[in-house]
């Protein structure tokens, strides 16, 4: 299939290399992309090619987007030479606002088409093709990006005909992701304070009754304080994905005292650490609370 594919991050660079590789025709573009960055470079020594604005990249059928926000999105579809009116299926796979969301499905609906396919899953899931996709869409959009979403993941989710719908399960799964990451920190606090390692209560954790990727992957991070490079900032767990589901909550009349406990133990780990660390380091903010360097 001829396809685009805009946005050159970690996650973005992994699903393309994927796509070339499962051996669609693939043309990428990114806001600080030329041929010598490693990212294009590997991706051209692979078959891509690479297009010099979105619309270039959005001239095959379907443009595949993977940007950080809601900002990023607006400039490659509404920019000037932006997607808006390219025949492309935009196949979005950016966590962005329920809001946003409805309108690139009401604008793009009537031209190309829309569909929101967000994904599960840190950059090495991403470069090993093993993403879990939550995506959303009408039925015939789907069936046309399913080859796409089988290429990145290891299982695509249909969870309704309303894209925006899949922005509400990403948004509510990335909100148990960090509630997990703040539950195991607190408990590695206590036990740590109480004279019991971090290591020892996670085998016993993932040995009994916590025996899920979410505990494994996560609790390692929070053992080994693995929090930087960061696989996943925590700027952005916090600024798009609390935030946004926050947004969702109050639209919809519904309390989220969790969620304003691990939004504030974000932004001190932001405040202490800076913007380059991993959304694990919520675990700093819980430690420097209980009088752990």
């Amino acid at each position: 299939m001829k396809i685009g594919f805009v946005g050159l991050g970690r996650m973005g660079s992994a699903m393309a290399a994927n796509l070339v590789k499962a051996g669609h025709d693939v043309t990428i573009w990114s806001r600080s992309l030329d041929q010598s960055s490693p990212p294009a470079a590997s991706l051209v020594q692979a078959g891509a090619r690479v297009a010099a604005t979105p619309a270039e990249a959005a001239g095959g059928e379907v443009i595949m987007s993977s940007v950080s926000d809601d900002h990023a999105v607006e400039a490659i579809v509404y920019g000037e030479e932006g997607i808006l009116d390219a025949p492309a299926l935009h196949v979005s796979l950016s966590t962005i606002s329920i809001d946003l969301a409805d309108r690139l499905a009401r604008d793009q609906g009537s031209r190309g088409g829309y569909v929101s396919a967000c994904v599960f899953g840190r950059p090495a899931a991403a470069a090993a093709a093993k993403l879990f996709v939550v995506v959303a869409g009408g039925s015939n959009e789907l069936d046309r990006c399913e080859p796409l979403l089988q290429a990145i993941g290891q299982r695509v989710f249909r969870v309704g005909d309303r894209p925006s719908a899949a922005n509400l399960v990403k948004l509510s799964g990335n909100f148990m992701i960090m509630s997990a990451i703040e539950a195991m920190a607190e408990a590695m606090t206590v036990a740590e304070k109480g004279g019991v390692e971090r290591k020892a209560l996670l085998d016993v954790l993932t040995g009994t009754l916590f025996d899920a990727s979410v505990y494994h992957t996560y609790g390692e991070i929070l053992v080994e304080d693995r929090f930087k490079p960061a696989g996943f900032t925590a700027p952005l767990g916090l600024k798009e994905d609390m935030n946004l589901l926050d947004s969702a909550a109050a639209a919809n009349n519904v309390p989220m005292p969790l969620l304003g406990v691990v939004r504030d133990h974000l932004r001190s780990a932001i405040a202490q650490e800076g913007a380059d660390i991993d959304w694990t380091s919520v675990a700093l903010a819980v430690r420097r609370d209980a009088g752990l360097a």
